[in-house]
C-alpha cells in the first residue's frame, strides 16, 4: 500500500526547499520528477492534465521557478524535489531488490514517479542498505548517491537500532557477550554491539554502527540464541513513526534528515 503521492512530511519541511533559485521548463520538471519520457511529459501538459497551483498549464516549454514549486498531474498534488529522501515501513515478506528472487520487491510499494525519477538506467530511488526478506521496520530510500554512500559506509558509524524477539530466554550473560564482541565466521575480528539491553524475557534491543550480511542473526547465534523476529526501529536519531503502517512511505523533511545524520553521541542510548 502506498500513500498518496503528494503526502507531506510531519514537520512541514521539504528537502527540495533548499532556497536555490532555478528555472526549468515544466516538461523538464515533470521528467525530473518521474512522470515519463520528455515526450510523455510534454503530452501531459498539452492534454491539460498538469496544473500549476490552481491554473492549468498548456505550454510544455513554459518556464517555472522550481523553488517550492507545487503542481498537480491528473489531479494528484506534488511538490518539486531536487532530490528524493524518504522512509518506508518495510513489511515482512518483501525483498529490498529491484530484481527479487523469491518474494515481492519493496519498490512497487512506492508511486511510479518516485520509481522513475530522472530517467535512464539509474532512474528512481534506491534503498539505503537492505533489510532481509523477513525483517521489518525503518528503511530509507534516496536518489542522492552521496547520501546513500554516507549512510551506508561503516566509516560514518551511523547507529541502527534493532528490536529482536529471540527463540530462547535472553540473559545478562548474552547481553554482555554482545557488548564485548563476538567472532563471526567470516572475520576473526570481534563484532561488538554499540548498545544492547534486554527488554523482555525473549526480547532485546541491539544497536549496531556497521552492517554485515545477516549480522544481527549471526551475532545472536554466536551467543547461543536465535532470532525469531527482527525489526529496525531507528536510524541515527530518527525513529520509525508510530503512525506509519507497514507498507507506507513518507517524505523526509529537513529536521528528519538531520536526525538521520546525527552523530552517535547525539543518539539516545538503546
Amino acid at each position: 500500500m502506498a500513500l498518496a503521492v503528494g503526502c507531506s512530511p510531519s514537520d512541514g519541511a521539504w528537502p527540495g526547499d533548499n532556497g536555490a533559485m532555478a528555472r526549468m521548463q515544466i516538461q523538464d520538471v515533470l521528467f525530473s520528477q518521474g512522470f515519463g519520457t520528455r515526450r510523455v511529459c510534454a503530452g501531459l501538459v498539452q492534454q491539460g492534465l498538469v496544473q500549476l497551483g490552481d491554473a492549468p498549464c498548456s505550454e510544455p516549454a513554459e518556464l517555472v521557478e522550481t523553488e517550492a514549486l507545487r503542481f498537480s498531474v491528473q489531479g494528484v498534488p506534488w511538490l518539486y524535489q531536487a532530490q528524493a529522501y524518504l522512509m518506508l515501513h518495510k513489511p515482512a515478506g518483501y525483498e529490498c531488490s529491484q530484481k527479487p528472487s523469491t518474494a515481492p520487491s519493496i519498490y512497487p510499494l512506492l508511486p511510479a514517479p518516485i520509481r522513475q525519477r530522472g530517467g535512464g538506467a539509474a532512474a528512481g530511488v534506491q534503498a539505503v542498505g537492505r533489510l532481509d526478506q523477513d525483517t521489518t521496520g525503518l528503511l530509507l530510500l534516496s536518489d542522492d548517491g552521496k547520501f546513500i554512500h554516507r549512510m551506508s559506509s561503516p566509516r560514518h558509524h551511523v547507529a541502527k537500532v534493532y528490536d529482536i524477539t529471540a527463540k530462547h530466554p535472553v540473559d545478562d550473560k548474552q547481553v554482555q557477550k554482545l557488548l564485548a564482541g563476538v567472532v563471526l565466521d567470516d572475520d576473526p575480528k570481534p563484532v561488538r554491539a554499540a548498545a544492547c539491553h534486554q527488554s523482555g524475557v525473549l526480547s532485546l534491543s541491539l544497536t549496531l554502527t556497521e552492517g554485515k550480511y545477516h549480522q544481527v542473526k549471526r551475532m545472536l547465534a554466536a551467543v547461543g540464541n536465535r532470532v525469531e523476529t527482527l525489526h529496525r526501529s531507528r536510524i541515527g536519531a530518527l525513529e520509525l513513526p508510530a503512525d506509519l503502517a507497514p507498507g507506507q512511505w513518507r517524505w523526509l523533511g529537513a529536521a528528519e534528515l538531520a536526525l538521520v545524520s546525527a552523530a552517535p553521541a547525539a543518539v539516545k542510548s538503546a
